[in-house]
């Protein structure tokens, strides 16, 4: 419950705080209990979205029949007609065909049909227009809205025109080889038994469900421009820094996999944009940059953005000001991290594993990507010569050094993580013998 979130820290300097649509962070509902917290407060509400006011919380998981206490945008459907117990799952998430049967959208054969919804009451829509009336809604008062889209996501089903937008000639190679499922890694071979992996691993699901994927994305990229329109008739960018990045890739077949859980840079290597308003950052504007950048990087960027002061003693994270304004000459990162727990998993059982055994951590360089498993032995890929992760040198001894400097790497990072959270890092340092002695305490004096 003492664990702070983003919105717990930015609240602070005058922010409202909001999320609308998919958030799966919230605090400890049990613990509060016990400490007495009110449960209908509103530090109860927001600690059920991440910390952030629920201004229309929306995950987009509920197959029928199950609902929900509280379903905005299935309210929503049902003011406009769609008559269902369960519209999300039902109409916005199942296909309908020309003779207006249903085909539920949790089954992939589904993808090549329509939505059973209009566009414009799709989820992506929603979602857009949510975000337009919490802006009109606050005016002038600061505020950070974590605008969360539900898609590109399962169920893989788009509204009309965007299910029929792009083909199988419009995608791009698959990244895999035979090699890779040959003598597999115990973890890579375990998650490639899973139903969704062995369903994207055949080429017929990947041409039928990958352009609709795609076509998702291109909904949400015109929905975003549509936001993007209203904020500029009202002059929002000249204050607002914009991130847009995600929690995840997607596989989708390559390496014989789907979903998002292991660490090939298709999964782990997310994409992240910046827009900073402030003209210090007219320097880089445009550019790509290269530095290693994490999401633990974006909450200090906010709060310096806001005027605050970044929490030494807690957030792991640097500011991306120095990166987005060219300031300063220290170094950034020389390697990056990404971690997983799959003990939720299916893969745990085929493996045999008990739920704190499963365990991995990346660590990427330059050169190379090292994957450290808790019961297995670990993984390496030369991205200099290897930059579609094809070959693993986990077990060459050849490279058993590589492999030992880059587990180092990870002892250094797990070293260097925050300790001391509950005491301010400037009371910290000025702890020592003379603030013992201002109190009367003298240790070991002859």
């Amino acid at each position: 419950i003492d664990e702070k979130m983003m919105a717990d820290y930015l609240r602070p300097l005058g922010y409202r705080t909001a999320v609308i649509g998919k958030t799966h962070s919230f605090k400890n509902r049990s613990t509060m209990a016990e400490l007495g917290i009110d449960m209908t407060s509103e530090l109860a509400r927001t600690a059920r979205s991440g910390g952030f006011e629920p201004y229309e919380h929306h995950e987009g998981l509920y197959p029928d029949p199950v609902l929900p206490e509280k379903q905005g945008y299935s309210d929503y459907l049902r003011s406009l007609g769609y008559d269902a117990v369960n519209p999300w799952d039902r109409c916005a998430n199942s296909g309908i065909d020309i003779d207006g049967k249903l085909y539920s959208g949790w089954n992939l054969s589904s993808s090549k049909y329509p939505a059973a919804i209009e566009e414009a009451h799709s989820e992506t829509a929603f979602c857009t227009q949510r975000a337009m009336d919490f802006m009109d809604e606050t005016g002038e008062k600061s505020w950070c809205l974590h605008l969360s889209y539900i898609k590109p996501h399962w169920p893989l089903i788009a509204a009309a025109p965007y299910h029929e937008l792009f083909c199988a000639e419009d995608l791009q190679t698959v990244v895999r080889s035979d090699r890779e499922r040959e003598n597999a890694h115990p973890v890579y071979q375990a998650f490639m038994q899973q139903e969704y992996s062995q369903s994207f691993a055949r080429d017929d699901v990947r041409e039928l469900v990958v352009p609709v994927y795609m076509g998702l994305i291109k909904q949400v990229d015109d929905h975003l421009g549509r936001l993007f329109d209203y904020m500029q008739t009202r002059n929002l960018f000249e204050n607002t820094m914009v991130v847009f990045t995600a929690d995840h890739g997607d596989y989708l077949g390559d390496h014989w996999l789907g979903e998002k859980d292991l660490f090939h840079d298709v999964s782990a290597k997310l994409p992240m944009i910046v827009v900073d308003p402030r003209s210090e950052a007219d320097s880089s504007r445009g550019s790509q940059c290269e530095a290693f950048v994490e999401s633990v990087d974006i909450l200090p960027s906010f709060i310096e953005f806001a005027g605050g002061e970044i929490c030494k003693e807690r957030l792991e994270g640097r500011s991306l000001t120095t990166l987005l304004h060219h300031s300063g000459n220290e170094s950034w990162r020389d390697y990056t991290i990404s971690e997983i727990d799959y003990s939720d998993r299916g893969s745990r059982s085929l493996l045999g594993l008990e739920p704190y055994q499963c365990r991995g951590i990346m660590v990427r360089n330059q050169r190379w990507k090292y994957i450290y498993h808790q019961q297995f032995v670990p993984q390496l890929f030369d991205m200099e010569n290897d930059p579609d992760e094809l070959i693993d040198l986990g077990t060459d001894r050849q490279y058993r050094n590589i492999c030992s400097d880059m587990k180092g790497l990870a002892f250094q990072w797990r070293d260097s993580l925050k300790r001391r959270t509950g005491m301010s890092y400037s009371d910290l340092e000025k702890l020592g013998p003379e603030t013992d002695e201002s109190h009367g305490i003298i240790i070991g004096r002859w």
